[in-house]
Parts: C-alpha cells; structure tokens; sequence
C-alpha cells in the first residue's frame, strides 16, 4: 500500500497537468486553435528538444537489455491479434475497423505520458529502455496497422504503403531527436540541460460520449490485457527488474492520441477512439501506479 501511494503521489501531479489543460479549452472556452499550436510545438520543438537532451547523456546511463524489445512488441503483436479477434466476434466490425480498434489496444502515449511517468517514478536510469521502445514504437506499430489494413481492404500487401509508412517514421521529430541525440552521446560532448516541459490540450475536441461501449472495450484491453500480457513475457524471458518495470509501465499508459489520427484517415471509430483517449488518460492515473505497484518485484 505504501508502495502504491508513493508511486500515486509522483504521479499525480503530471496527470492533473494533463487535466488541467483540458479543463482549460473545454470549461475555459479557449479556441482549438490553441492546443493545435501548443501541439505542434511540442512535437516539433520542446519534445525532441528534451529528447536529444536525455539520449546525449546515453553513455553515462546503465546498459539496456534489449530483449524487454521482445516483451513489449511481443504483447503488442498479441493483444493486437486479440483486439481484432474482440472486434469481430463482439462488435461485428469490418476489418479497417478491426485495425483500428485493435491499435487502441496497443499504442500507448507513451511521448506525452510515458516518458515523464518513467522518469518520475523509476529514475533516469529507466530513461535508455524507454527511449529504445519509443525508437522502434511508431515503425513496429505503424507497419502492423498499415499491413492490418491493406489486407483488409485487398488481400494482400502494398509496398508503396511500406514505403510512405518509413518515410514517415524516420521523419518523425520524436524519431529524429532520439537517433541524433544518442550519436551525439556516444562522442562524449557535453551538452547544457534546456527546459523540457509539455502541456496536454489536444483532446478536449473530443466527445467522450461516442461510442462508449467500444471506447470501453479498447480501455479494457489497453490499461489491463496488454500490461499482464507485457509482464507474462518480461518473466518467461528472465527480463531484468528494471526492464520489466518499464515495459510494464509504458504498456499501462492510456490510449495515445495519434489511434485518432489514424481513425481519421480511415474514417472509422473517432468517436469511439476519441473517448478511449479521453476516459483511459483519467483512468491510467490510478491503474498505471496500481500495476506498477502489484507487478513490480
């Protein structure tokens, strides 16, 4: 209990940050237009700013043991399948919509949220394995999703939508600042510490009263299949402690906001994927310390 109320105390005050910039566009009436700005500058600026400034300090950090790769991705490729497996047999959806739902279940906040949560309750120390999950995250996950979709709708594989998939993962500033900032560490340069500080304003356009039966289902499977499936395969593979603490960790963190991007360009679930961005960043206040807590040695 002490464990859980610590890990709830650290917590806390980066998930009313969060709050708090909703609360402002939605009760204070500000314009959307302010959050998209806020948005893209810290996608574009504040985050890999920080970024760069964490992985160039990698060669003073404690090595990594990249089989928690296989732990996440693992579980991701699982969960996934089952997601699929939910939205067919549950909720009768085609299989775009499958693809959909099932990378609600999956995709983790993991920029926003993810970091500074790991920072915040497992130290620095925990920052090289969460940078090298982040590295690989939008590759592995958009390529599952891209190949999810293209053999639904043709039934077989598109390598031009392989292509336009890479080219938008190496382009990523979150991408970019990580691989640059870790060369730049390995030179052993000193680099002076910038202000690294994010907002969350984005997802108060959304309706968290669309499609809460399937926003319920995706929240379900996010906050609490995929984190025990994670933590199954961290402790089949001997994962170390502080490995398994992390992927656990990120594996916990609420629905990130880029499921909607990829609603919107199918045209499937916004609602649904709206509300289980908005309901699961609440609930993971209290059930990402909570896991951590229970599955933590």
């Amino acid at each position: 209990m002490a464990n859980l109320l610590h890990q709830l105390t650290l917590s806390a005050p980066l998930f009313l940050l969060v709050l708090a910039g909703y609360g402002l566009i939605r009760v204070g009436r500000w314009d959307d237009a302010i959050g998209d700005a806020l948005g893209r500058f810290v996608f574009a600026a504040a985050l890999p700013a920080m970024l760069f400034r964490l992985m160039s300090g990698l060669s003073t950090l404690p090595p990594v043991d990249a089989r928690l790769l296989v732990a996440f991705f693992g579980s991701c490729l699982v969960v996934f399948a089952l997601g699929r497996l939910v939205a067919w047999k549950l909720f009768a959806l085609d299989g775009v919509s499958q693809s959909v739902f099932a990378l609600g279940g999956v995709f983790s906040n993991n920029v926003l949220l993810g970091l500074p949560i790991a920072r915040l309750l497992l130290g620095e120390a925990a920052l090289p394995a969460v940078a090298l999950v982040l590295v690989f995250n939008s590759l592995i996950l958009w390529t599952l999703v891209t190949v999810s979709v293209e053999w639904a709708r043709h039934g077989e594989l598109s390598a031009r939508g392989f292509g336009a998939t890479l080219k938008s993962v190496l382009t990523n500033p979150v991408v970019v600042a990580i691989l640059s900032g870790t060369v730049f560490g390995m030179s052993g340069v000193a680099l002076p510490a910038v202000l690294d500080t994010t907002l969350g304003m984005g997802i108060s356009r959304y309706r968290v009263r669309e499609g809460l039966p399937l926003a319920s289902a995706i929240i379900v499977i996010k906050l609490l299949v995929q984190p025990l499936v994670v933590w199954a395969i961290a402790r089949a593979i001997g994962l170390p402690p502080l490995e398994t603490q992390v992927v656990v960790l990120l594996a916990s963190i609420a629905v990130g906001v880029n499921v909607y991007l990829m609603a919107s360009q199918f045209q499937v679930l916004q609602g649904a994927v709206a509300a289980s961005i908005v309901l699961s960043t609440l609930a993971s206040s209290i059930t990402t310390p909570l896991l951590l807590a229970l599955l933590s040695p």
